[in-house]
């Protein structure tokens, strides 16, 4: 009888001990499915984001696809100095296709600039985001064949 009393004090602590671990669990699961505190949120007007080809909205990309198309022209190695809720401004290569003799057989090249978003408006998709609606690019040293110093694109919406 002694050795049923050992073995059923040893159950007893067993269960408190997955007791107390599936209460744990179980609010550090609650706790993650929280959200934060309401100031601990961004409002939507105090920053736009760039909305890429795909309709994904980005704030500070690394990179960014220019020609959706054929993606023969993109921005790379983005880096940010200011992005708020009316511009956004860094720098980065754009990494332009010179499709010679063709755009399937061409060779990238790379092109330093300067990149400016600007002109938000609501965007379509989520009419509480702002998106920025202009991207310009400066080149800020070579360029390719045939373009201006200064390029301007209108995103898409």
């Amino acid at each position: 009888m002694g050795s049923e009393k050992g073995s059923w004090g040893a159950d007893m602590q067993r269960d408190k001990f997955r007791s107390a671990v599936m209460l744990c669990a179980a609010v550090a699961l609650a706790a993650a499915a929280v959200p934060t505190s309401a100031s601990a949120k961004s409002p939507s007007h105090a920053r736009a984001v760039a909305v890429d080809c795909f309709s994904n909205s980005q704030v500070r990309p690394g990179e960014f696809l220019i020609a959706c198309g054929d993606g023969n022209n993109r921005l790379i190695a983005l880096h940010w100095s200011k992005w708020g809720a009316t511009s956004a401004v860094g720098s980065g290569l754009d990494a332009v296709n010179d499709c010679q003799p063709y755009c399937a057989a061409g060779k990238f090249h790379s092109y330093p600039v300067t990149v400016r978003l600007d002109r938000p408006k609501s965007w379509q998709r989520h009419p509480e985001v702002q998106q920025f609606t202009r991207l310009q690019l400066v080149y800020t040293g070579a360029k390719p064949a045939q373009t201006q110093q200064v390029v301007t694109y209108k995103l898409w919406d």
